[in-house]
């Protein structure tokens, strides 16, 4: 009786209120192990000076060809705070975008994401400019999750006001994330645009990666080969393996 009184009284539900076509939280515990993978290369290279300069983005050495710091960078920290700074957050940003796109396909795009801070600060910055550090990557996942906009906007009968919305959610949390003075905001700014780019083109192509086994092992595939590859090219480079 009590059920049926309350299906009566709200029979007719705001038009703000949709059924999603995914739960509405969902996290991926793996982003713990993008943070062991983080720790292992903080701990390797703090002790390794060489290792550290073979693979940071030294804005000199790229515009000589060494394209690859583009991507060794963000496995690197300057400190053990700037380390637990980026872990903090980044683990829940990643495990959230892993949990929306799927393991392997939103890990592989908050990468490529990060490649495009990256890629922002070289063009942006004088030359000589030396960065590194993942906060690039957490903002891209940011990014990444503040494109759920553009689905809530595609299932909603108000969808303008969803867009709206969601999109200034992602800048403000980039505004309270990724504006701390005496870091790289450049870098902060071009992962969290090049994650939206990247999560809006995934909403309108793969909105279902996420259950898509196939798309996850290929992307996670392709991301640790892209990863074999630029350090495998950084360390000869360093002569650092024969």
């Amino acid at each position: 009786k009590i059920l049926r009184q309350y299906k009566l009284e709200n029979r007719n539900w705001p038009p703000w209120q949709q059924t999603l076509p995914w739960p509405e939280v969902r996290f991926d515990w793996f982003s713990v192990i993008w943070a062991v993978i983080l720790i292992l290369f903080y701990r390797i290279s703090s002790s390794n000076d060489v290792l550290r300069n073979a693979g940071w983005l030294d804005a000199q050495a790229v515009a000589k060809g060494q394209w690859w710091r583009l991507f060794t960078a963000m496995e690197l920290h300057a400190n053990l705070a700037h380390l637990a700074g980026n872990l903090s957050i980044g683990i829940l940003l990643l495990g959230l975008t892993m949990g929306r796109y799927g393991t392997g396909v939103g890990l592989l795009a908050a990468y490529l994401a990060g490649i495009g801070g990256n890629l922002a600060s070289f063009l942006m910055y004088s030359k000589p400019f030396h960065g590194l550090g993942a906060s690039g990557m957490v903002m891209g996942a940011l990014g990444l999750l503040a494109a759920q906009a553009f689905t809530w906007a595609k299932i909603s009968h108000r969808p303008k006001r969803f867009l709206i919305a969601g999109l200034a959610a992602g800048v403000l949390l980039f505004a309270l994330f990724g504006m701390t003075p005496g870091t790289d905001m450049v870098a902060h700014f071009g992962g969290f645009v090049a994650g939206l780019l990247i999560g809006a083109s995934l909403t309108f192509f793969r909105p279902n990666a996420a259950q898509n086994t196939t798309a996850n092992v290929i992307s996670g595939v392709l991301l640790g080969l892209t990863l074999g590859l630029t350090w495998t090219l950084a360390l000869l480079r360093a002569k650092l393996i024969p």
